[in-house]
């Protein structure tokens, strides 16, 4: 037997069935991680009854610390123990309507639980009835697939899909999870229902993409939407980058492909979904700014300053948040060929000042950005752009030494300009400041009140703008 079924909340789980004379079992996830030897903290557990009832009685008998949430309308609890969240729930049956993936559901029998659940490998269960603990019952072959490394639905995959989309997603997340391949007719039965994710909540949505993007190798789930035709309806944006074009021999390179593999180089180094995020999203407006010049070929120009802008409004229609994870990746998109840039000439003080205070306190994971960005089928190519980006981090850090940067303002305010001079139009204010703060970056003047006004004063009087009399 598995150390797992040796879990003291397990066999307590067993002795309640058993006094209250109902069958109980170990379900899905749980099962199929024991199989994997994977560790899983999350246990769900499947009785012939109530579910609610059967988990008030297990609390019950707890000792331990715990907290146990019920959830009557949908006939389930949560228990929290330590580490462990258990969720009990009622075997069902279910039966869906065509417009929406909420079923239908009553009372079932074991067999009604097992065809009702998504996949093969998730339909794994195990008694935890004294009489045959630990006998695991595998109805669909399940183990097989396992040892196979297939996704596999439990019933027709057409059915399957349309009854419940959110299963395409999940089948494309447990197959790069797991690195796994989909079954060719699941697979056809994905593509010919990829329509039906629209009725499907976004939120939903974007936690099985977030799910995703935090794989060991995230791209393969994004070649599998690709593919079957979900990404078109979920991230058009990302599928415009797709193709390459070819004029007067000319060519660019596939943008697709290449975000796929900044999206894995940058999966190497961070779990910061919102690095990876800054990733997919960074040459998101290349499509947009594409122009094709005779003389240097193809040109993506201002496609970081227009990424940068798009951010929010995929962030809005996908429902991620639009607080401060928003305003990092469209800090990072704003950003991440600056490194770059300066990786390919003489890096100056003023130059990386510049770059640390625009960065602030993400200056290292635009770095790592940056590195994932280098990609070519040229190795050698690729070595000479990290040797001179190892450059820019040790000049980062020289500076950074030298001149305390981090989270750096400048010490001239929109105060300080209103209360010294005749503004006529509020974009003075901007104006002033902004040449003041290139002053100070450039090392020509000191970040000290008196001398920032002294070099405001110099650069109203060029634009026109007068001092006011004290």
């Amino acid at each position: 037997m598995d150390k797992s079924l040796e879990l003291p909340i397990l066999k307590l789980i067993g002795s309640v069935a058993d006094a209250m004379d109902v069958r109980a079992w170990v379900v899905g996830g749980f099962v199929r991680d024991i199989i994997l030897n994977r560790e899983t903290k999350d246990i769900d557990i499947v009785v012939v009854g109530s579910g609610v009832a059967f988990a008030e009685a297990v609390a019950a008998k707890l000792k331990e610390e715990h907290s146990l949430a019920v959830f009557r309308n949908f006939g389930t609890a949560q228990l929290k123990m330590g580490d462990y969240i258990i969720e009990f729930i009622g075997a069902r049956k279910e039966s869906y309507r065509q417009n929406s993936r909420k079923p239908i559901v009553e009372d079932g029998t074991l067999e009604d639980d097992q065809i009702r659940r998504d996949f093969t490998i998730n339909c794994l269960y195990i008694s935890l009835n004294n009489d045959d603990y630990g006998q695991l019952y595998d109805p669909f072959n399940g183990i097989q697939d396992l040892q196979n490394g297939i996704i596999k639905t439990c019933a027709d995959p057409e059915l399957t899909f349309s009854d419940d989309p959110l299963r395409m997603l999940r089948a494309i997340r447990f197959a790069c999870r797991l690195d796994f391949r989909i079954e060719l007719k699941s697979f056809e039965a994905i593509k010919s229902n990829a329509h039906r994710i629209e009725i499907v909540s976004q939120e939903r949505i974007s936690d099985e993409i977030n799910g995703m993007i935090l794989c060991e190798k995230p791209s393969r789930a994004f070649e599998m939407l690709f593919k079957t035709g979900l990404l078109q309806i979920i991230l058009p944006e990302m599928v415009a980058l797709h193709g390459i074009d070819t004029i007067n021999g000319k060519s660019h390179k596939d943008n697709f492909y290449h975000t796929l593999q900044v999206l894995d180089n940058i999966a190497l180094h961070t779990q910061n979904v919102w690095l990876r995020w800054a990733a997919i999203l960074h040459d998101i407006a290349k499509p947009a700014t594409k122009r094709f010049d005779p003389k240097v070929g193809w040109t993506f120009h201002g496609h970081e300053d227009r990424g940068a802008r798009m951010v929010k409004g995929i962030f809005r229609r996908l429902r991620l948040p639009l607080d401060e994870k928003m305003k990092y990746v469209e800090k990072l998109v704003l950003l991440h060929l600056r490194p770059i840039v300066l990786s390919k000439e003489t890096v100056t003080d003023s130059a990386v000042r510049r770059l640390i205070v625009d960065a602030g306190e993400h200056v290292n994971d635009l770095i790592t950005l940056c590195r994932a960005d280098i990609t070519s089928k040229n190795e050698a190519k690729v070595e000479k752009h990290l040797r001179n980006l190892v450059l820019v981090e040790q000049k980062i850090e020289e500076v950074l030494a030298k001149d305390e940067l981090r989270n750096w303002q400048p010490v001239l305010s929109g105060n300080h300009i209103q209360e010294n001079f005749i503004i006529t139009n509020p974009k003075q204010i901007g104006i002033i400041k902004e040449a003041v703060r290139e002053k100070i970056l450039d090392g020509e003047v000191e970040n000290e009140i008196q001398a920032a006004l002294n070099a405001a004063v110099l650069i109203a009087k060029s634009y026109g703008i007068q001092q006011k009399k004290r």
